[in-house]
């Protein structure tokens, strides 16, 4: 394909995953490797002007200044303003590559607020759809996690998109090469102790898995999540009633998946205005014993909420702090 068909295609692929087409600057996540600096190339070409990149230096590897400065490089030589951003404390957790995440979006989100830029896109491509949704299914994920990455979403607070998500590993890679672009390879890809690693060298050696399909399947669950979503905000409408940190939600006659959606909402609902934050909860917690113990008539904790039900109706408050 030439370099104007790609750039028509990219700007047909970012109008979608934004929803409508871009108004003002489009910010880049460009860490140096070839599917982001092919992003890079695709964006410059469909929105001349109108791009500004950045690349984060997590400061975990020694060799990240060096690819930060290569990408700093070739963005001056192309005429895309950019930065580089890096933590102001180190980087440590039980969890580095989720802790890592969360500040790399944190940083990405303060940029994007300073550079004006209407979302920040990333390079995630149908290949990475793949790895996510078995990475996700080996861990036995719902529907939710199965969707894998969301062509759109808010993270800290900032638009995300994702355009090249019917894109192939293979071809960006192509096009990188096909416009001698520098770029760099990440060695955590080909490392074992990562899952993601292991997940990607068994789909390069099966073939007849098919990333592209798998990410499609991946398509068609967060298209049913997003209407689940969607009924789930009728249904909140239609049936809770909330009085401050007091939550009652007519539970009666609807299905375990939809109940569960809207226990979490509810929980979510009396932590927030009660100021609870510990123990940790978020919209994929299981609430599996809460589902359950609200099906036989019991009163059960949950993630700092006490839940009761009467009549199918459920009721939400703080749990009482526990005696010493």
């Amino acid at each position: 394909m030439s370099a104007q068909s790609d750039a028509t295609r990219f700007f047909a692929d970012l109008t979608r995953a934004l929803g409508r087409e871009l108004a003002s600057r489009l910010g880049l996540a460009v860490s140096g490797g070839p599917d982001s600096m092919a992003m890079l190339a695709l964006a410059h070409d469909a929105l001349p002007g109108r791009v500004t990149a950045a690349t984060v230096d997590h400061r975990l590897r020694p060799e990240a200044a060096g690819e930060a400065a290569m990408v700093a490089a070739h963005c001056a030589r192309i005429g895309v303003p950019h930065a580089t951003l890096v933590p102001g404390a180190p980087i440590a957790g039980a969890s580095l590559q989720a802790r890592a995440r969360e500040v790399r979006y944190a940083l990405l989100a303060d940029w994007a607020g300073q550079a004006g830029v209407e979302a920040i896109a990333t390079a995630h491509h149908a290949d990475d759809q793949a790895e996510t949704f078995l990475m996700r299914a080996g861990r036995g994920s719902g529907l939710s996690g199965l969707a894998g990455v969301r062509a759109r979403a808010v993270i800290a607070g900032v638009t995300v998109v994702r355009p090249l998500l019917d894109w192939r590993r293979a071809e960006l890679r192509a096009g990188a090469r096909r416009r001698e672009m520098p770029f760099v390879a990440d060695p955590t890809n080909q490392d074992d102790r990562y899952d993601r690693a292991r997940v990607r060298r068994l789909l390069d050696e099966h073939e007849w898995l098919g990333p592209a399909n798998i990410a499609r399947a991946a398509a068609h669950l967060a298209e049913a999540d997003a209407d689940l979503r969607a009924i789930v905000d009728w249904l909140w409408a239609a049936r809770a009633s909330v009085e401050g940190d007091d939550v009652r939600v007519d539970a009666a006659g609807l299905p375990r998946e939809l109940r569960r959606r809207l226990a979490r909402r509810a929980v979510a609902v009396v932590r927030e205005a009660a100021g609870v934050t510990e123990p940790a909860f978020s919209d994929a917690s299981n609430v599996e014993a809460l589902l359950d113990g609200l099906e036989t008539g019991k009163r059960v904790t949950q993630s700092g909420v006490l839940a009761s039900v009467r009549e199918g109706r459920w009721r939400l408050r703080p749990a009482p702090p526990r005696r010493g």
